[in-house]
């Protein structure tokens, strides 16, 4: 019988975050696990969480992933919060990699097999530092020019809402309006709100932008709230997405329940990794609600997202940090994903099908992350 015999954690610096890796190894000679772990803003202490709940998982068969799952969640009487979530996460897709290298096929053949071979993609956090019409027209052109048929990108800020609301939602409007023109009627373009409008201002802001035709409005107010995200729902022109910051199925039930969003937003890498993901996943499609996966990781998260998202009836898009990519890319000592007008194709090879250079991940070593914060809301 296969064993655990050692986890084993790396931490690197990608440019504006740290990325954390976890490596869950086998008595099987070559046999071993890769998952991702990184959380915004503290990484050191989901690191010490992995090695605390690994503890449990040394000298155990990898196999039987959920049995696996519910008891290193059930095993902390403080269970959830984004830490040992994010922890349970790492480990959770690590041995999910185990099984599919074991067995020969890729993951997404475990999870009830691919309903599709490639996945349309959408440039995340695209035109950052646009401030006029010409360049987001440019930016725009960009995005078609990489192939993208989407992308998402923050028009409006909520240091300019503070500052001067009437202007800053103009100068906004006036973006989208060049960003449409450039990019055609065919390109749809998502908007990144993070958390930074009122009721009343994500109402004002969604009718001045509805005419130019948003996939949706991400976040436009706090997460914690759903009723409140029911009501904001019920007056917005146009169709809203959360869900990247709840951590469990629990978490999404009430939103979805009471219909809070028109597209959920799980993030594999937080939301207790592939296991808990995809019982996210069928309580939305249970609703008719789509899934577009959150994706802010390295090459892991990424890999991890684009199995699950093949292996969903409810998948809508997928997110891609474009700007991330070449370095997602350099880190890897297996072949980059296959990409092709917009989409990216589903790995065949067992397990993830990517492989990480631990040389190169070593030689960008862990860094503070500076704390961002919520960008002067209105409110406050």
């Amino acid at each position: 019988m296969t064993r655990i015999t050692r986890v084993r954690t790396f931490v690197m610096w990608a440019n504006w975050v740290n990325w954390l890796f976890v490596r869950v190894e086998t008595d099987q000679p070559g046999l071993y696990g890769w998952g991702e772990a990184s959380l915004h803003g503290s990484t050191r202490s989901v690191e010490t969480a992995i090695h605390e709940m690994a503890a449990d998982l040394i000298g155990r068969d990898p196999s039987g992933v959920e049995a696996h799952w519910y008891r290193l969640y059930h095993g902390w009487r403080w269970r959830g919060g984004p830490i040992l979530m994010t922890a349970l996460a790492g480990l959770d897709c690590a041995l999910w990699d185990i099984e599919g290298k074991r067995l020969g096929v890729p993951v997404c053949r475990l999870l009830g097999g691919p309903l599709r071979d490639r996945l349309r993609v959408y440039a995340s956090h695209w035109l950052a530092g646009v401030r006029t019409p010409d360049d987001a027209a440019r930016g725009a052109e960009d995005a078609v020019r990489r192939g993208y048929t989407a992308f998402k990108w923050s028009p409006v800020r909520g240091t300019d809402l503070a500052e001067n609301e009437s202007r800053a939602m103009e100068r906004a409007r006036s973006l989208m309006a060049a960003a449409r023109d450039a990019a055609g009627q065919e390109v749809d373009i998502a908007i990144e709100c993070g958390e930074s409008f009122t009721h009343r201002t994500a109402v004002r802001f969604g009718n001045l932008l509805a005419p130019y035709r948003p996939l949706w409005f991400e976040e436009p107010i706090g997460f914690e709230n759903a009723r409140a995200m029911v009501q904001l729902k019920q007056e917005l022109p146009v169709p809203i997405a959360c869900g990247e910051r709840l951590l469990a199925r629990w978490e999404f039930r009430e939103l979805i329940e009471m219909g809070a969003a028109d597209v959920y937003q799980p993030d594999a890498m937080h939301a207790g990794g592939i296991t808990e993901w995809r019982k996210i996943a069928s309580l939305a499609d249970t609703y008719y609600r789509p899934i577009a996966p959150h994706v802010p990781g390295g090459p892991i998260m990424y890999a991890t997202s684009v199995h699950l998202a093949a292996s969903i009836p409810n998948f809508l898009i997928l997110e891609d940090m474009e700007d991330d990519r070449a370095l997602r890319d350099e880190i890897c000592s297996s072949e980059p994903l296959t990409r092709a007008e917009g989409t990216v194709f589903v790995p065949t090879a067992p397990g993830l099908g990517v492989d990480l250079d631990i040389g190169r991940i070593e030689t960008r070593p862990f860094r503070p992350q500076p704390q961002a914060g919520r960008s002067a809301q209105p409110w406050r």
